[in-house]
């Protein structure tokens, strides 16, 4: 049993409370804000010095899908969607995971991806390709004034928790904690163990720069491709589509098309033949009472897929 006080149980976000909002600039780029982003990248440039090892790429690879596993399965999915419950420390565990990857906070990214929801592909969308471009809506729309800023009315449900405001506020304390703990592991593998070939500068460049660099295109491109390219299996008001492609990057987010049809699942890949291990590691996740009240996709969805197939065969 879990404690009832833990969390209130999962529900469809509330919208935003009556009152007008702070006007701010959603169209201009504010070039100095780009400058945290191209130090990733830069960083990347730092293998001409390093080189590579085995131990490097597994430690890129695995820093790659565990914060995408956050972004994915946190961030989004319960941060934005609430689609599951679980314990407090878990979800601020997760949370802090998720600000390693460098794209902000949880209730920053959970507030622009409810905009998005409740506009999608009409301004004001914060990133919808179609009406700025795909550029656009790949990263150039964090970098205004009103995409940095996080819209505290469209998360009432968060608002009040004093951990997840503490690291909105401070969270490079992520980025910052990752690189310091992979400086220290490659000190001591090169102390060590120094057959394995690697050292503080060679993890800091594939473990943080390599992998993050490759971690935030992975996710962008759930906001810029996966509504031009794709498959609909939906006739959703939007354009979003389902792209195995995508999916398979992601850990399953790439089926936006069946997300944006029924946002309030726990499942992007509404059946056992889409690559989703997202849901598949929240599934086993709840067998040992980490999370619990995965909410499942209802049999309405089921229905009119199926008659939508019948309708398209005949």
């Amino acid at each position: 049993m879990h404690p009832e006080s833990a969390e209130p149980a999962p529900s469809e976000p509330s919208p935003p409370p009556r009152g007008k909002a702070p006007t701010l600039d959603h169209r201009r780029i504010r070039f100095r804000d780009a400058a945290p982003i191209l130090v990733i990248h830069a960083i990347c440039l730092g293998v001409l010095w390093t080189g590579w090892s085995w131990t490097a790429l597994v430690v890129a690879g695995a820093l790659y899908w565990l914060r995408m596993f956050a972004i994915t399965a946190f961030y989004h999915r319960y941060f934005s969607h609430r689609t599951f419950r679980t314990h407090p420390a878990v979800r601020f565990a997760f949370a802090l995971i998720g600000t390693s990857s460098a794209q902000r906070g949880p209730l920053w990214w959970a507030a622009h991806h409810r905009e998005h929801h409740r506009h999608a592909d009409e301004e004001p969308d914060p990133h919808s390709p179609w009406w700025r471009g795909v550029l656009w809506s790949h990263t150039l729309w964090f970098l205004t004034e009103k995409g940095r800023a996080t819209d505290w009315r469209t998360i009432p449900d968060w608002k009040s928790s004093p951990e997840l405001r503490w690291l909105e506020r401070y969270h490079l304390v992520g980025p910052v904690g990752l690189i310091a703990l992979l400086a220290a592991l490659g000190a001591a593998l090169a102390e060590w163990a120094p057959g394995l070939g690697t050292g503080p500068g060679q993890l800091v460049v594939w473990g943080f720069g390599i992998s993050t660099t490759v971690l935030y295109h992975a996710t962008l491109t759930i906001n810029s491709l996966a509504h031009p390219v794709g498959t609909r299996r939906f006739n959703t008001p939007d354009d979003s589509r389902n792209n195995w492609l995508l999916a398979l990057i992601t850990l399953g987010e790439g089926w936006h098309n069946n997300h944006h049809y029924h946002p309030g699942t726990v499942r992007q890949g509404f059946y056992w033949w889409e690559f989703d291990p997202a849901y598949w590691i929240l599934r086993t996740m709840s067998w040992i009472g980490l999370v619990w009240d995965l909410r499942p996709v209802p049999a309405s969805v089921y229905e009119r897929a199926e008659a939508d197939r019948a309708r398209n065969a005949a």
